[in-house]
Order: structure tokens, then C-alpha cells, then sequence
């Protein structure tokens, strides 16, 4: 019998979304208290305002805040432990993260870094267990594309290492997010495309599984991959415009805040091969993922051609007229990487200046913790490497 794989879900992240939600600051910072870390990226959100303003609603509640500024687009442990040790000596209350994903993936490791007595990095390499301890966290997103506003992950970089690691803990789900489309209106094209990118990616993990009967999680993840892939055009050619703006947000948001892994266990290859290919080069994270994910999916296409036939079908309005499931499948991943294409995404390892020097030093890195990774297809070392070979 075909029957759900049994799971539980508990996200208690409050989604606060829409035009001028960021005077809900004022309500939410109280309630855990005045001692305020704020942490934010390169600067960016002074020269569009965001920072301003943000001062000015904490400086009306009578906030006391400390800054750490410079979070790098791959957050470095470095820079977390400096804002763990801020935390500690001033007894931080609430952390503000205000930015994109690296911020707050950032903001989540200083939350637990401030409750360890040593290098935040034992806890990204899971040298020791999952924290359960952390100073609360509130957003103000200004990039659609992680999902880390509502979900309890992040991602950390050791630069002296060339490591980088997803980990996660429930004691760091944000207590409250603030999105307002607005706030991602000044992104420049190649941000807002990176961002796309990375959105789909997350969908794609979670609906390349074999497990059956799974329609409404289907239907979940068809159904934003169509919202995006018929907003991102338009929103490329005008990147000012709130609507389009505010539908790549909230699509951001629900690929990856669980709803659509209830009940299935998806892939995840994808982001452990490109995490080893940013930990060694820096490039973007979304642009990684969209040069690798439509070599992944032909390199795994046997698998379960159905499934890729479902995706040509339902998301890229391929018709199964007359073709082989085969045939249809191949249509699909072709329309995947058309469309990336089209809207300003890389396409090749070579666009980053990427040659195949190093790709056994990052399959190894991919491999670190394990013989294999992915579960919709187990990748061993060679099969990461013929991935890697194809992305040249």
C-alpha cells in the first residue's frame, strides 16, 4: 500500500509580510528586550534607507544597540565568533539581522555562539550536538532567496579551511520576520537572478524523492516553480516593480520554510556539490546551483524518468504528445536551463573562471562526512566528479 511517509512540523517563525511592516519592530523587539545586536552586511542597506529607518524605530522604543557590520556573502565562522563574543560582553537580548540569507544564516550561528564557551565552527562541523540554547533572532529581509527568515537552518563558511557547512538547530527558527517587497526593490539584476536560482533549487531538493502519493506537496512545489518562472522575466526587465517583487519574496519564503518537505525526503546532492565548489572559489551560491542542477538531473534522469516528465509537464508546459516519457523529460531539463539562461544565470563553470584543477579537492569535500550524498540518487565520488565534469 502506498501511503505518506509519517512526519512532524512545528514552524514558529511569525511571517510578518507586506508594504510598511517594518514598523512592526516597534512590537516585536520589546518582547524580548532592549539589548539589541544588529547585524547586516556590506552597507547596502544605508545607501537605500533601510538602515535609517531601522534606527529610527529602535532608537523610539529606547533600544540599546550593538552593531557587526561586514557579514560576507558566504558568512565566515570568524565573523560569527566576533559576534558571539559581542553578544557575551554585552549581554545581548535580541539579535536584528538585516539583509539577505548570508546575514541571517550569520545571525543564527551568532545566536548560538553566544550560549558556547568556544569556536562556533564545532558546532557548523557537528563536533559537538545540536545547540539547544540561543539568543533570540528577528529579520528584516531585503533578498528573496534562502528561505532563512522562516526556517531553522544556515550555512557557514571556514575560509582557512575551504569547508562549508549547512546546520541547523529549532532553537534558532527566527522569533519574527519582517518582509516587505519593497525592501528588495534596489537588488541589482545578477542579486534578484542568484536569488531566483537559489528559490527553485530549494523546490527541486524537496521534489525529486520516490516517495508515493504525494500530490499536494507536488502541487505545492509546481505551483510556486510556475509562479516564479512566469514572474522572474518581467521582474529582470523591470526589478523595481512591487508586485513582481513581492511574488519572488513570498515564493522565496515557502520553498523552503517546510511546507513542502512534509512526508518525503528529498535529495539535498546539489547543495552539498555546490557548497564544495563555493567553499574553494567564493562564487555566489545561487549561481553554483544553477550551473549544476540541469547537469544533476540529466546525470540522474534514469532514476525515475516519470518524475522528470511530471516537472517538463506540469511546470514547463511541455507537451507529452506523441513523445517517449523519456523524450518529454529531456524537453524539460532543456526548458530549465533555457530559462536560467534567459534571465541572466551562468551556465558553466567557466563563467566563474572555474577549470577542473580542483575538482577531486571538492568532491572530497563533498564526501567529507559520508560515502555517498543524496538520497533520490546516492552520488558517490565519481558520479560527483562526471556532475562536476559536465558543469566545466
Amino acid at each position: 500500500m502506498n501511503v505518506l511517509r509519517s512526519f512532524a512540523f512545528q514552524n514558529p517563525t511569525k511571517l510578518i509580510f507586506g508594504k510598511g511592516q517594518l514598523e512592526q519592530l516597534t512590537t516585536e523587539v520589546p518582547k524580548y528586550g532592549k539589548k539589541v545586536l544588529l547585524v547586516y552586511g556590506g552597507g547596502s542597506i544605508k545607501r537605500n534607507g533601510i538602515y535609517d529607518n531601522v534606527m529610527r524605530l529602535l532608537s523610539g522604543i529606547g533600544a540599546e544597540v550593538h552593531e557587526l557590520s561586514g557579514v560576507e556573502p558566504n558568512p565566515r565562522h570568524t565573523t560569527v565568533n566576533k559576534g558571539g563574543q559581542i553578544c557575551k560582553e554585552q549581554g545581548i537580548e535580541l539579535i536584528l539581522a538585516v539583509g539577505g540569507g548570508s546575514v541571517l544564516d550569520a545571525a543564527k550561528a551568532i545566536a548560538v555562539a553566544a550560549k558556547y564557551d568556544g569556536d562556533v565552527w564545532d558546532i557548523v562541523s557537528k563536533k559537538v550536538p545540536v545547540p539547544t540554547e540561543a539568543v533570540p533572532i528577528g529579520t528584516v529581509l531585503t533578498l528573496a532567496a534562502t528561505g532563512s527568515e522562516m526556517n531553522s537552518g544556515s550555512v557557514i563558511t571556514n575560509w582557512e579551511l575551504n569547508e562549508k557547512h549547512g546546520w541547523g538547530s529549532p532553537a534558532v527558527f527566527p522569533k519574527f520576520s519582517i518582509l516587505d517587497p519593497e525592501h528588495t526593490a534596489s537588488l541589482p539584476k545578477d542579486h534578484t537572478v542568484y536569488g531566483i536560482a537559489d528559490m527553485m533549487a530549494h523546490v527541486f531538493e524537496q521534489y525529486f524523492h520516490h516517495d508515493p502519493h504525494t500530490p499536494v506537496q507536488d502541487g505545492f512545489c509546481e505551483s510556486i516553480l510556475r509562479a516564479v518562472i512566469q514572474t522572474a522575466p518581467k521582474l529582470v526587465e523591470d526589478l523595481t516593480n512591487y508586485q513582481y517583487r513581492e511574488t519572488i519574496l513570498y515564493s522565496g519564503t515557502m520553498a523552503l520554510n517546510g511546507t513542502l518537505s512534509m512526508g518525503v525526503l528529498g535529495d539535498w546532492a546539489n547543495h552539498g556539490l555546490e557548497h564544495a565548489v563555493s567553499a574553494v572559489y567564493d562564487i555566489p551560491h545561487g549561481g553554483g546551483l544553477a550551473i549544476l542542477f540541469p547537469n544533476w538531473m540529466t546525470y540522474v534522469l534514469d532514476e525515475n524518468v516519470g518524475r522528470f516528465k511530471q516537472l517538463a509537464v506540469n511546470v514547463f508546459g511541455i507537451s507529452a504528445d506523441g513523445k517517449s516519457d523519456r523524450d518529454v523529460a529531456e524537453e524539460g531539463i532543456k526548458a530549465l536551463r533555457s530559462f536560467w539562461t534567459s534571465i541572466g544565470a551562468p551556465s558553466r563553470l567557466a563563467d566563474y573562471g572555474i577549470d577542473d584543477s580542483k575538482l577531486d579537492l571538492m568532491a572530497d569535500k563533498v564526501l567529507a562526512a559520508g560515502g555517498q550524498v543524496g538520497h533520490f540518487k546516492a552520488l558517490n565520488k565519481e558520479d560527483i566528479l562526471a556532475i562536476y565534469r559536465m558543469s566545466l
